[in-house]
C-alpha cells in the first residue's frame, strides 16, 4: 500500500521507515506481539505503526500537553496520552506482518474479543458495533496467515471517515473491508495504542520511547 523508502528491520521483517497513501508517513513505533508457553517465547507477529507527523505536526498540534515529560515511563504510565495519540485527527497506518502461521479466525476473534470489551467498558456497544464487529471477524474468518502476510489497518485523518483493513498474502489478490462505524475503528486503535492494555506492550514501549524524544526537541 503507497509508495515505500528506506526500511527498519523488525524480527528479520523489512518495515519501510516511510510510507505514503494519503500523506507521508513515518514509522514511529515498533514491535511484536508474542506468548510464552512452557518458558519458550512464541513470536506470532511484527507491527509498524505510522502516523503522520510532517514538521512535528502530530506533536505541536495534538500532543503539547505532554511536552517535557523526562522519560518513557512517564508517558507509559499516562493514560490520557494514548488516549490523545488515538484521537488525534491524523492519517494512522499500522502494518501488522505474520512470523509465525496461524489461523485468521484466531487473529479475528482475538481483536473482536478486545474491542468488544474495550465497548462494552466505554458504554459505547449497540447493535451498529456489534454488526461491525461481527463484520471484521467474518473478514478474518476463511483466512489463512502465513508467515509474510501482511495485515493493514488504515485511518484517515478526517473525523468520521471510513478506516479500512486490509490483507495481503502470497499467491492470492488483496482482500479488504470498510470499517464505517467509528466507535470499532477507534477502539481498534486503542488495541494497537492504548497503552497498558495494548495487544503489544513492545510496540506501546517503542511509541513512549519515540515520542519521548519527540516532545523533549519540539520547538
Amino acid at each position: 500500500m503507497g509508495s515505500e523508502t528506506e526500511t527498519v528491520t523488525v524480527e528479520g521483517i523489512p518495515f519501510p521507515a516511510e510510507i505514503t497513501v494519503g500523506n507521508p508517513l513515518s514509522l514511529l513505533a515498533t514491535g511484536i506481539t508474542d506468548i510464552e508457553i512452557h518458558f519458550l517465547q512464541i513470536k506470532y507477529t511484527a507491527i509498524g505503526i505510522y502516523l503522520h507527523n510532517t514538521d512535528g505536526v502530530l506533536v505541536k498540534d495534538h500532543l503539547q500537553r505532554w511536552k517535557g515529560k523526562s522519560s518513557a515511563d512517564e508517558l507509559l504510565g499516562d493514560e490520557a496520552f494514548f488516549q490523545a495519540l488515538v484521537s488525534a485527527p491524523v492519517e494512522k497506518l499500522f502494518r501488522v506482518v505474520v512470523i509465525k502461521e496461524i489461523k485468521g479466525s484466531q487473529y479475528g476473534v482475538q481483536l473482536e474479543s478486545s474491542v468488544r470489551d474495550r465497548l462494552v467498558a466505554a458504554d459505547k456497544y449497540d447493535d451498529d458495533e456489534e454488526e461491525t464487529l461481527e463484520k471484521v471477524s467474518e473478514f478474518f474468518q476463511a483466512k489463512y496467515f502465513k508467515p509474510g502476510s501482511v495485515v493493514t489497518f488504515h485511518f484517515p485523518a478526517t473525523p468520521g471517515a471510513a478506516a479500512e483493513i486490509s490483507f495481503a498474502t502470497e499467491g492470492k489478490d488483496d482482500a479488504k473491508m470498510r470499517v464505517d462505524n467509528h466507535n470499532v475503528a477507534a477502539m481498534i486503535q486503542k488495541w494497537y495504542l492504548g497503552g497498558d492494555s495494548a495487544v503489544s506492550p513492545t510496540t506501546v514501549r517503542s511509541l513512549a520511547d519515540r515520542f519521548t524524544a519527540l516532545l523533549s526537541s519540539s520547538a
